[in-house]
């Protein structure tokens, strides 16, 4: 079953109900709600799968300091749930869980549906399933599919996902945690870190000041870095390729309280295969837009004013915003395989 979303758009869009998701995958023998990542006072990394000895720095032999006290109740800190979608990842996926787990939280849920990956993900998924509170390894239907899947058996008070390419820095969801508790705000992002492949650079990448009428531009919030509380959630829309994120935002943050905390919550990996920079992904970029995005919304007035105007408020914005240095980063990561240029 399939309802309409018709939020300020011209054409209605298609959205799952994830209850019909949730519902099927409970009908197959899944026990709900799930169970959350064990947590352990002293910390995970001594129970996790053992790494060879050239893995050293962030997320491999090092993890968050726990700050709770002896004495206190883990079950004051709000649930996350962290979906992660994936398809033939094996290089990067081991990474991206152990920065969720080695995160120490007390209260979290991580949810992976993999698309039936050919690659050895699958094997991944088997070494970390006692850590993992689901996964699957089946085709989908693509990446907004599997997300969907996800969030559908999420319980938790907030909500993130990640891709399996990108990694949590340290301390992320403590941070997070602490922020919606001060702030009561629906929506947290924050900046991030953009590593390189081809040879292995980091950089710190700011994020965008955000106001409602800035969400047609693509790409200014990122996904790694993004947590909502869970009352607000909407379905991501699966016709689309590759734009899920960036209509999603349009959708989701509109209208709602938002916070963003000055400082990198994730690393973004760019590597052969990511959409953002693959050449086979371009027609389907501009199929999202074209095809289905703009004839889903309604124009913007005045387009070029606001593109002024955005440009304008961003420099000066950024500008008062510092960057961590490359000590810091360094410092953070630990990490010998990167080059902080």
């Amino acid at each position: 079953m399939k309802v309409n979303n018709s939020n300020n758009s011209l054409l209605p869009i298609n959205l799952p109900c994830l209850k019909d998701y949730r519902q099927n995958l409970a009908d197959q023998g899944l026990k709900l709600p799930l169970q959350t990542v064990p947590f352990d006072r002293n910390g995970l990394l001594q129970n996790l799968p053992s790494l060879s000895a050239d893995k050293s720095g962030w997320p491999w032999n090092l993890e968050t300091v726990i700050p709770l006290k002896p004495e206190s109740d883990q079950s004051i800190y709000p649930k996350i749930s962290i979906v992660m979608p994936s398809y033939n990842q094996a290089e990067y996926i081991e990474e991206s869980i152990r920065s969720i787990l080695l995160q120490n939280y007390p209260n979290l849920e991580l949810i992976v549906f993999d698309g039936g990956s050919n690659d050895g993900t699958k094997e991944v998924l088997e070494k970390y399933s006692p850590w993992l509170s689901f996964w699957q390894s089946e085709k989908d239907n693509g990446q907004g599919h599997a997300i969907n899947l996800g969030f559908s058996i999420a319980s938790g008070d907030y909500f993130g996902w990640i891709n399996s390419d990108d990694f949590y820095l340290p301390n992320c969801l403590y941070k997070v945690a602490k922020n919606f508790l001060k702030t009561n705000k629906d929506f947290i992002y924050g900046d991030s870190l953009i590593l390189n492949e081809n040879d292995k650079s980091v950089r710190y990448d700011q994020s965008f000041f955000l106001l409602d009428r800035y969400l047609r531009f693509g790409g200014i919030i990122p996904s790694h870095s993004s947590f909502w509380k869970s009352s607000i959630h909407q379905p991501i829309w699966e016709d689309l390729n590759c734009a899920i994120d960036a209509e999603l935002w349009m959708r989701l943050v509109a209208k709602r309280s938002k916070s963003h905390i000055r400082y990198p919550l994730a690393i973004a990996r760019i590597q052969s295969e990511a959409k953002s920079v693959n050449e086979r992904y371009r027609e389907l970029w501009k199929e999202d837009y074209e095809q289905k995005i703009w004839q889903a919304y309604k124009p913007a007035k005045m387009w070029k004013l606001r593109c002024y105007e955005f440009r304008y408020v961003q420099r000066i914005y950024k500008k008062f915003n510092m960057d961590l240095s490359n000590i810091e980063i360094n410092k953070l990561l630990k990490r010998n395989d990167f080059l902080f240029s």
